[in-house]
């Protein structure tokens, strides 16, 4: 009985210490560690950060130069102001470019880039982006006049940036005044030149054909057209083009003129592939500032070419994009300047500023 006694007295000391301890403190709720509590601070930070959401369509993915563009144009975006990127390549279709316009309506984009197929679509793209209350920014193909006086008229969130092609052909045709011969390595008082051209009805292709040769003739050079095709931008058709004006003309071509960088590399190869040496019995001209291109400059294969700064271009249209999204009214056009390139040391100076 004693012994019973105790467990009872023991088993009631327990309760009273459990009771104690548990049942008579209060109710705290659950509590976080400071691990937790940082970890989601850091989460809560990264949710503000978050950028835009930014739809880019490119007229090619082929296009070296448009290469260069794109991959700043991301870069850029994602590093100076956190953006979520959607690239796409419209593949030189106008109808698979204008289901994108559609796609990153429909995914909620919150501004886009188009680099047009057509200049001609601009009108139905900025319809389209206006319509959904997104702003709008063309790139590297500007259009026309008329259609960047209706975005005024209306104000509509639509903008454009690009360069002037008649400042990149008159300094082509600079860049051969520029040469101890002027453009005329025979000495006859004319510089006879084939002219590779890029695509059909392109602005940028006219003025750039159109201002080298002006500026050759401003320079008091006489001028004489021996060839010209559209190499529709392409290396491998500027090397055919090249090659059938060479074969067609021989020694009597001086000058090969190429409206971009990739026909002007691939004209190189058909003078090399004919026999010429290029940088001394013919001269070889073009725009872009490609790497391959400015080595053959180092090189003294070519005479020069003209950088089209698509850093520039990037930066600026990323920029005015972000303005619009913030609520700024901003200009309908913004140009890039171009750049002379005419050797080793300009070319240092550029990489320095890089």
């Amino acid at each position: 009985m004693k012994q019973l006694n105790k467990w009872i007295a023991a088993g009631v000391l327990m309760l009273g210490i459990v009771c104690l301890v548990w049942g008579c403190a209060p109710y705290q709720g659950e509590t976080e560690s400071p691990q937790t509590q940082a970890v989601e601070s850091s989460q809560a930070e990264a949710e503000e950060k978050k950028g835009p959401k930014i739809g880019v369509s490119i007229y090619r993915y082929d296009d070296e130069f448009m290469r260069l563009y794109r991959l700043e144009l991301k870069q850029y975006l994602e590093e100076a102001y956190q953006a979520e990127v959607v690239m796409r390549n419209a593949g030189g279709d106008q109808e698979e470019q204008n289901r994108q316009m559609e796609q990153f309506i429909a995914e909620g984009c919150d501004g886009i880039i188009i680099n047009p197929v057509e200049v001609q679509a601009a009108g139905s793209l900025a319809d389209s982006a206006v319509q959904a209350g997104i702003p709008l920014v063309f790139i590297n193909r500007e259009p026309g006049e008329e259609e960047q006086s209706r975005w005024k008229e209306h104000k509509m969130a639509v903008s454009s940036v690009g360069t002037d092609s008649r400042q990149a052909g008159t300094y082509q045709g600079e860049l051969l005044l520029e040469t101890p011969e002027k453009g005329d390595l025979n000495g006859d008082g004319t510089v006879s030149y084939a002219m590779l051209r890029g695509e059909e009805e392109n602005e940028d292709s006219r003025f750039r054909t159109e201002y080298s040769i002006r500026a050759l003739e401003a320079g008091g050079m006489e001028t004489e057209e021996l060839f010209s095709g559209s190499g529709q931008w392409d290396q491998e058709k500027g090397r055919k083009l090249a090659k059938t004006a060479l074969d067609t003309y021989g020694s009597r071509l001086e000058v090969i003129i190429s409206n971009n960088d990739a026909m002007a590399n691939g004209a190189l190869k058909a003078a090399e592939e004919a026999g010429r040496v290029p940088g001394k019995d013919i001269l070889l001209v073009g725009i872009d500032g490609l790497r391959d291109t400015v080595g053959y400059i180092k090189e003294g294969k070519m005479t020069g070419t003209v950088l089209n700064d698509h850093e520039g271009q990037a930066q600026t249209a990323s920029d005015i994009l972000i303005k619009m999204l913030g609520g700024e009214v901003v200009d309908t056009a913004y140009l890039v300047d171009y750049i002379k390139i005419t050797g080793v040391s300009t070319f240092q100076n550029l990489e320095g500023e890089e």
